[in-house]
């Protein structure tokens, strides 16, 4: 997960569709691990992954951008704007509190 440039990173995420609520888990060996309610078919799952970590981490979904794993729990998504380092701070934050 190297970053891209000096502000922007790749960021792995493993997801849980057709869970009960949209919900951060935080990482688990590298992997940022998310639920969310939408079931896996046309995409649905895929948008609401984008739109939970726009809100989670306080940036537009035009930031982020999946890149990898369209069609699979596993999944690469693009992060414009923050470095590898400030999104695991972001996400710290809103798991412990």
């Amino acid at each position: 997960m190297a970053p891209t440039s000096l502000d922007s990173c790749n960021l792995k995420v493993r997801v849980q569709p057709k869970a009960s609520r949209n919900q951060v888990d935080g990482f688990e060996d590298g992997t940022l691990r998310l639920r969310v309610t939408a079931p896996p078919a046309e995409g649905k799952a895929n948008a609401e992954v984008i739109a939970l970590l726009a809100k989670t981490l306080g940036l537009s979904k035009s930031r982020l951008e999946i890149v990898r794993g369209h069609n699979s729990r596993d999944k690469v998504v693009s992060i414009e704007t923050l470095t590898e380092q400030e999104v695991h701070q972001r996400i710290k934050v809103i798991v412990s509190g």
